[in-house]
């Protein structure tokens, strides 16, 4: 197992602890739901819902998957290079060359057909879409976390406001029983005649009753809204790091899709330089050897000619629609890299430095 293999498998661990770790603070979120829908305190699932723990590891896992993407980025670069050692001639074959120079063309030739370099470009395109696949996974993962608590959150926003809106009415009914209970005491202060004093104090008394009642009631409205209100700040952030997780995500895959779009370009480029080179090669001695060769020969190779020159003008004319995608495919590959390198700075500096454990 290569070490890129081993940080995939690495990389499908940590992913799957962060949906495990996301999926249990979504789930101390709706515990602490349905106490509160039972009257029961909350408090402790509250603090106890930290994110802490899930953006250390969701940090440490798009890290690695970070590293992972530029790893494939090396690898595409890397092609250039197999390509420029495909199209020279090796040191045996310049040998043989000496001797035999269509030996040598043959051996080279025939390493160019057999060359592996379609093989790394598919298997660089499969471990793209391994992590793509994770990536998406995680996304979808987020988006279903993120729909729960905001499902949650909405009925709580909407119990908070009717919740307040008692509260408000029972304080403003409070606060028009002021007058009256300081209108009752004060003519009880000054009521002379002992029996409408007794009745004013039993009214007072009543009046009393019920305002102590509404107290009580206001109490109860304040703190079931500051619960509701911790909830909702809990939900909030949560919604707020979900969704930012998600953004993270998009990001990350918007970068390995467009990449794997301009390894295509790549390749196809690549493809296309090292045949026309080959060919030039071959044009080459067809033009050393034309001399030589017979009237025959010469017709033979003027309909090769000719037939080339047909194809030449088809390549050329689909050229300009090649050069359109490529160049359509690098814009969107330099968009997706400055995202990339916006939100993974850390993580590129270090790879362009090769200062890990610094």
């Amino acid at each position: 197992m290569t070490d890129f293999d081993s940080q995939i498998r690495e990389s499908q661990g940590q992913v799957a602890e962060a949906q495990s770790k996301i999926a249990e603070l979504t789930s101390r979120i709706e515990i602490a739901r349905q106490k509160m829908a039972q009257g029961e305190d909350i408090a402790v699932d509250i603090e106890n819902a930290t994110l802490e723990d899930v953006h250390a590891h969701t940090e440490a896992m798009n890290a690695n998957i970070a590293e992972l993407i530029m790893g494939l980025d090396d690898v595409t670069a890397g092609f250039s290079k197999d390509f420029d050692e495909m199209r020279s001639k090796t040191g045996w074959e310049s040998v043989v060359g000496v001797f035999a120079r269509g030996k040598a063309e043959q051996m080279r030739q025939e390493r160019i057909r057999t060359a592996s370099i379609d093989d790394k470009l598919q298997d660089l395109i499969a471990k793209s879409d391994t992590i793509t696949a994770l990536l998406e996974g995680q996304l979808g993962v987020l988006t279903e976390q993120k729909d729960k608590v905001e499902g949650n959150l909405q009925t709580t926003l909407e119990e908070r406001e009717a919740v307040v809106a008692e509260l408000e009415t029972v304080r403003d009914t409070i606060q028009k029983m002021d007058p009256e209970i300081i209108t009752l005491e004060n003519r009880i202060a000054v009521e002379q005649d002992a029996g409408e004093r007794t009745k004013l104090e039993t009214e007072l008394a009543e009046i009393n009753t019920r305002y102590n009642a509404l107290v009580r009631d206001e109490q109860v409205n304040l703190a079931r809204s500051q619960t509701l209100e911790r909830y909702i700040e809990k939900g909030k952030t949560w919604i707020d790091s979900l969704q930012n997780q998600a953004a993270t995500q998009m990001v990350l895959i918007n970068k390995l899709k467009t990449d794997t779009k301009q390894r295509v370009v790549l390749y196809d480029a690549l493809t296309k330089s090292l045949k026309t080179a080959q060919q030039q090669d071959v044009a080459h001695r067809i033009n050393e050897i034309g001399v030589k060769t017979d009237q025959e020969a010469q017709s033979a190779m003027a309909a090769i000619g000719s037939a080339t020159n047909a194809r030449m003008a088809d390549m050329l004319e689909a050229h300009e629609d090649h050069m359109v995608f490529a160049r359509e495919v690098l814009e969107q590959k330099a968009k997706a890299d400055e995202r990339f390198v916006r939100r993974f700075q850390k993580i590129v500096e270090k790879h362009d430095s090769n200062r890990y454990g610094a």
